[in-house]
């Protein structure tokens, strides 16, 4: 009844992309102090528990259930009812089962990318209420308004595998947390680990082929486009910010190298499988340099994004968005758009204000979840529970000597 082939494949994705959220457990662990390792790790990992019950319960109904051209699905499909190990996904090559546990993955991860911006200031109960709530108001309507036929994907908007459903929204709503929980009263010495986070990055790399490639849910001549778009991308962009970086301050940084990759794959996300290897490769460059000046400018504005969520994600995903609204190319996918230089103006405008509508959006309503959140339980930590937050919150250590 169904494509072994397809099948397998999607099922190995969706595995590549779960493993993404410890990748970044391991990458944010790495880049914070010996003594908050824990509290920044347990955040992405509990994520894979309260996301994935939400998700059973709610979270794929609203997202691909009913709400044609709309805000929101339905909840005709909570709790998966209507859904069994026979129910085809549209086409019928894979089992809906896969694409249900594929997209689940999507919707791990976002929320747990936010988590590194407020490193070191945000109580674990605080969290887990802002977790669930960031979820149903902002994940949950993205996904549907791009992938599930809500108001975007009607609209024309396009985003390969999620540009403004995972990384701009992720980025413009940690800037928000950022501004509202203020600083770091607790200085730190910078990462603790390097190696840490180096597998981090070697982990999201890995399962990115997932990300991007498996968004084709299918095997087929796109899903190789977009899979080596991840890897020309993600190694300009890291070679570009090593470069910058050694120019500016006289040595090659591994953490900038690190770093650059991580903006790379973010810039290429929403332009995978839409545009050539060698647009690929000039997104990467692109992204090499403004996802560098991003971070730089926060520093000049003091915006404590402990580790840089905004200017790799948030400004990479638009940027992506952005660069898919100018080099897009229907000659590359047929079901994709032309952008501005093969003659699509409309498709560029409508790419524009998709992001800065984004923006606006999970920007607004994560601030607004985080003052309501703080009105029932406080948000921030005090000033001696931050220098040693996995004893204070969790009353375990990461190193013991």
């Amino acid at each position: 009844m169904f494509d072994t082939g397809h099948t397998a494949f999607m099922l190995l994705a969706t595995s590549l992309v779960m493993l993404m959220t410890p990748g970044l457990a391991f990458f944010y662990g790495g880049l914070v102090g010996r003594q908050n390792v824990l509290s920044i790790m347990i955040q992405s990992f509990v994520s894979m528990g309260v996301t994935t019950i939400l998700w059973y319960v709610c979270g794929y109904s609203l997202c691909f259930s009913g709400g044609e051209g709309g805000f929101i699905g339905n909840l005709d499909q909570a709790f998966l009812r209507g859904i069994d190990p026979t129910t085809p996904f549209a086409g019928g090559a894979i089992p809906l089962l896969v694409f249900v546990a594929y997209q689940m993955m999507f919707a791990i991860i976002t929320p747990a990318l936010i988590t590194g911006a407020f490193s070191n200031r945000i109580r674990f109960p605080a969290y887990l209420v802002f977790l669930v709530m960031w979820l149903l108001l902002v994940y949950f309507p993205f996904a549907h308004m791009i992938w599930g036929g809500g108001l975007l994907a009607k609209w024309g908007v396009l985003d390969y595998a999620g540009g403004i459903a995972v990384h701009n929204i992720a980025g413009m709503a940690a800037l928000a947390s950022v501004l509202f929980v203020g600083k770091r009263r607790v200085s730190e010495k910078g990462p603790h680990s390097i190696p840490l986070v180096a597998l981090g990055t070697g982990l999201l790399w890995f399962g990115w082929y997932g990300f991007n490639a498996g968004s084709q849910l299918r095997v087929d001549h796109i899903t190789a486009l977009a899979f080596l778009n991840t890897d020309i991308a993600a190694s300009f962009a890291a070679v570009v910010w090593l470069i910058i970086e050694w120019s500016r301050v006289r040595k090659p940084r591994f953490v900038g190298l690190l770093t650059g990759a991580v903006a790379g794959l973010a810039t290429i996300t929403p332009a995978a499988g839409y545009v050539s290897t060698g647009t690929a490769a000039a997104i990467g460059i692109i992204a090499g340099v403004v996802c560098y000046l991003a971070v730089e400018l926060k520093n000049r504005l003091h915006w404590d994004d402990a580790l840089d969520v905004w200017g790799v994600h948030g400004v990479g995903g638009a940027l992506g968005i952005i660069l898919l609204g100018l080099f897009g190319s229907t000659a590359i996918n047929p079901a994709g758009a032309d952008g501005l230089i093969h003659g699509g103006g409309a498709f560029f405008v409508k790419q524009v204000v998709a992001i800065i509508g984004s923006s606006l959006y999970a920007f607004g309503f994560t601030w607004g979840m985080l003052w309501l959140i703080n009105k029932f339980t406080p948000v921030r930590t005090t000033e001696q529970m931050e220098s040693t937050l996995d004893e204070s919150l969790h009353g375990e250590q990461a190193y013991l000597t």
